[in-house]
């Protein structure tokens, strides 16, 4: 599956956000920013949330807006426009961005492993990926979930094109509970982590487990034009974002605490649930080259990306 990275264009000129809203700031005052998240604030942002709730973009002088994602506009394009400073972008819509010539460079790795996972029934018949042949497997549609099946049914030694693929959409936790597919594509932190809150026993195998390489599946995300021209801002963002998920890996309790009073319509056990199964790859880290060119290989080899993607230019590497 892959999340929609959004947020209506509309909104921002309506709320009288814009890129860089420090302009105009007085001298020493906190520097406007904006922050458009990929998908609706859950468990994975909460180093966000806790970094602004504890203070830590403020004390860098960042006064930061973060945006909810709505259905239709596309982050890369807002960054491009000017309309966003930030945003969290999955790494496979990165690479497509930039093939599409926006100019977009990953600052920071979010979280340290692929999301990304075939998720099987424990009740059925499908005990490893191998067995899928001759199996329905909900997909969504989208590209980067042929991608995860293909690489796992692969690397398992099996024939990818013995799998039965369904379309889905994003119903996997609907379909797999209701057992009208054998498997289905999806996030071992969200659907995964649902289904097993339902009691439905599941069997998860993750993509990196299963022929791809352990890339960093959400990267905190800006355009070359705010790099080169305001390197402060986003060593401030970077340096703030980094404080704030260190404090949720050694304070996991208050960090969701501070998601959930930022965000007081998210259900705490859901929350709690998916930080329990994030945090060991939710610490800050600084990008691997050697990862980033097998993740950009991987992606070429199985269609996501067209051509070889120049990982020098697309992440900031040595910040």
């Amino acid at each position: 599956m892959r999340r929609a990275v959004a947020l209506l264009a509309a909104v921002l000129l309506l709320t009288g956000v814009a890129g860089c809203g420090g302009n105009g700031a007085e001298p020493g005052a906190p520097k406007g920013a904006t922050l458009v998240l990929d998908f609706v604030p859950n468990a994975v942002h909460s180093g966000i949330y806790a970094a602004q709730r504890q203070g830590y973009y403020r004390d860098r002088g960042i006064d930061l807006t973060i945006r909810q994602p709505g259905e239709s506009t596309d982050a890369p394009k807002l960054l491009e426009a000017g309309r966003a400073d930030f945003a969290i972008l999955d790494i496979h819509d990165l690479g497509i961005a930039r093939e599409r010539g926006l100019d977009v460079v990953g600052t920071m790795p979010i979280v340290q492993r692929p999301l990304a996972a075939v998720i099987a029934r424990g009740s059925g018949p499908v005990h490893r990926p191998r067995e899928l042949e001759g199996h329905t497997v909900g997909v969504t549609g989208l590209p980067s979930d042929e991608a995860v099946v293909d690489s796992e049914v692969s690397a398992d030694g099996g024939d990818p094109a013995r799998v039965d693929r369904v379309t889905i959409g994003f119903n996997a936790v609907a379909s797999l509970a209701a057992g009208k597919v054998d498997a289905a594509t999806g996030f071992w932190n969200a659907e995964g982590v649902a289904l097993g809150r339902r009691g439905i026993p599941v069997r998860i195998f993750k993509v990196n487990e299963y022929g791809a390489p352990p890339y960093p599946e959400l990267i905190l995300t800006a355009s070359r034009h705010t790099v080169d021209s305001d390197p402060e801002l986003v060593e401030s963002m970077v340096a703030s974002t980094t404080h704030g998920y260190e404090f949720v890996s050694d304070h996991p309790a208050q960090g969701l605490d501070d998601l959930l009073a930022e965000v007081p319509s998210l259900d705490r056990g859901d929350q709690a649930a998916q930080l329990h199964a994030l945090l060991p790859d939710l610490h800050p880290a600084p990008f691997d080259s050697g990862v980033l060119g097998e993740w950009a290989a991987w992606d070429l080899e199985h269609g996501l990306l067209e051509r070889p993607l120049d990982v020098d230019r697309a992440f900031q590497l040595n910040p």
